[in-house]
């Protein structure tokens, strides 16, 4: 069935809902306990998760790791929810609590900032009984050592350079599942998802901006 012959259904009010570029699309996807993911959202702002056609959330900020946020989130979310846990600032102990609290909540995984070192990254692995995510931001990372350590899936995010260190990881690890910044245009999206990433991180426009066309339009 092609895609523009399935049914698609609306409400007469959510019917301007924030959709994932199409690019993502032609990506295969990570399979999860039986759920394909092919986009992730990347955002802590509950109006978009609730109004958006994402597979999944990517909740990443940038402060410390809270449990009352990483909870309001995923209650609030219809759609899985992959919580970031540290890495940076927050690490060591800490970052194993935070996963191991998140994965109660009812998150489907676990997100590490570059800078966790692998005894770090066994730890989170080992207490927790869902995927853990490791970002990747430098292209001389040692994969490796990073898989060796219990990182299930990927997550490269190298700005400009992302299509390429997706490139070159995926020639020597043809199997490993990657996430990846596609940046915000169809065109950097396609590239990415050519170079090998599996599913693809967008980060969507804030809600000032997309105020900002119904406000106009408030305004004829």
């Amino acid at each position: 069935m092609n895609k523009a012959d399935i049914p698609h259904i609306e409400s007469p009010l959510r019917h301007g809902i924030l959709k994932m570029p199409e690019a993502c699309y032609s990506a295969s996807g990570i399979i999860i306990n039986g759920r394909r993911i092919k986009t992730l959202v990347f955002t802590t702002d509950l109006a978009i998760i609730r109004n958006c056609d994402a597979d999944a959330v990517f909740a990443v900020y940038p402060f410390t790791p809270q449990q009352a946020i990483s909870d309001a989130i995923i209650k609030a979310s219809y759609i899985p929810v992959f919580c970031g846990v540290g890495g940076g600032t927050t690490k060591g102990i800490r970052t194993v609590g935070l996963a191991k609290d998140v994965e109660s909540q009812g998150a489907m995984g676990v997100i590490l900032n570059a800078p966790i070192t692998n005894l770090n990254l066994i730890a989170v692995s080992a207490a927790v009984d869902i995927p853990v995510i490791i970002t990747v931001t430098h292209i001389d990372t040692d994969i490796s050592a990073r898989l060796e350590a219990g990182a299930s899936i990927l997550n490269i995010a190298c700005a400009g350079r992302t299509p390429e260190v997706v490139a070159h990881i995926r020639k020597h690890f043809p199997d490993v599942p990657i996430i990846a910044s596609g940046g915000n245009t169809e065109e950097n999206i396609a590239r990415t998802v050519q170079a090998g990433a599996n599913a693809i991180t967008f980060t969507p426009p804030s809600t000032a901006e997309l105020f900002k066309a119904m406000m106009e339009h408030y305004r004829e």
